[in-house]
């Protein structure tokens, strides 16, 4: 069957169409994406403003209409963090309900953390041990371990490359006192969190998914996206190291050129590296593999367990 994951995230709103069916990968067919940024149009009490949600509904009809075009038979929509934290979420997904007949199902943080962990786990196999994933998003990073595709611990902090740019990084380049202080409240958050991952024991495999991995691997030496899905992608700490001052550095159209970075997630890509190198220093991770599935696979994947094999 040919499905459709409508992922209303903090960055973009993202419909990623599949071919698929149970006991087989999906195969992808089709992407709509645009770039939204709901993490950073909420209002200083926390709502999503008018101007936000318009275009929330002029972006998901846009989407629905494509996944018609394409010929999908079910489309799986959910929201995440910056729907999920808005104060004014209840609103906003009335309003999306009743102009589009889209009812975003609202993940939790834990329930993003589980799901990419399942899309992880499937894409390296049983193989790979215990695992420890780790996804940065625009409004949060998730952290999953476990053995099984249902990870032993999960977790969601609200470190998210966006929400932390719009509150810590206001000017461009990036005043170093605020530079420190964000590094400082990254590192805090994580550390809360480490404890509760390491009674589990040392991982088999460390891996991260998510843009914001993808390029600080990208600008570290890995693989271009149009190399394809099954060359190995590496991040090493020490590179990682090396870039976040060069980053802080430069100006956001500086970061824009660099190999790998798109333009419009050059403003938040230091802030992602300051979280990728905190988690990566705080868990004890010298090199960690990128993963080319994550949310919106763990999505599909759960969808297609529940179907009947034919």
């Amino acid at each position: 069957m040919r499905l459709g994951v409508l992922d209303v995230g903090s960055n973009t709103v993202h419909l990623l169409v599949v071919d698929a069916h149970p006991g087989a990968r999906p195969l992808p067919a089709h992407s709509h994406k645009v770039d939204l940024r709901l993490a950073q149009l909420l209002d200083p009490a926390g709502a999503i403003g008018p101007e936000g949600v318009d275009r929330l509904v002029t972006v998901v009809r846009e989407a629905m209409v494509a996944a018609e075009d394409k010929g999908v038979e079910e489309v799986l929509p959910f929201a995440t963090s910056a729907v999920r934290e808005a104060s004014n979420a209840d609103a906003v997904l009335a309003r999306v309900r009743d102009e589009t007949g889209v009812d975003l199902r609202v993940l939790t943080g834990e329930e993003e953390a589980r799901l990419t962990f399942l899309a992880a786990r499937r894409w390296f196999g049983w193989s790979a041990g215990k695992l420890l994933v780790l996804d940065i998003g625009g409004g949060s990073l998730e952290i999953a371990y476990g053995m099984d595709e249902e990870p032993d611990a999960a977790a969601s902090l609200p470190l998210g490359a966006g929400r932390l740019t719009a509150a810590w990084l206001q000017t461009d380049p990036p005043d170093p006192a605020d530079v420190k202080a964000l590094r400082r409240h990254v590192r805090a958050q994580i550390a809360r969190t480490v404890g509760e991952f390491s009674r589990f024991g040392a991982p088999d495999h460390i891996v991260a998914t998510s843009k914001t991995f993808k390029q600080l691997a990208r600008l570290a030496g890995a693989a271009r996206s149009a190399d394809g899905l099954y060359v190995q992608r590496e991040l090493k700490r020490k590179s990682l190291e090396d870039w976040v001052p060069q980053l802080a550095a430069m100006t956001t159209q500086e970061r824009s050129e660099l190999p790998g970075v798109s333009e419009g997630r050059a403003g938040q890509l230091l802030a992602g590296a300051l979280v990728a190198e905190g988690a990566m220093d705080l868990f004890g991770v010298e090199t960690l593999e990128i993963c080319p599935w994550a949310l919106r696979e763990g999505v599909i994947l759960r969808k297609l367990d529940h179907l009947p094999a034919s």
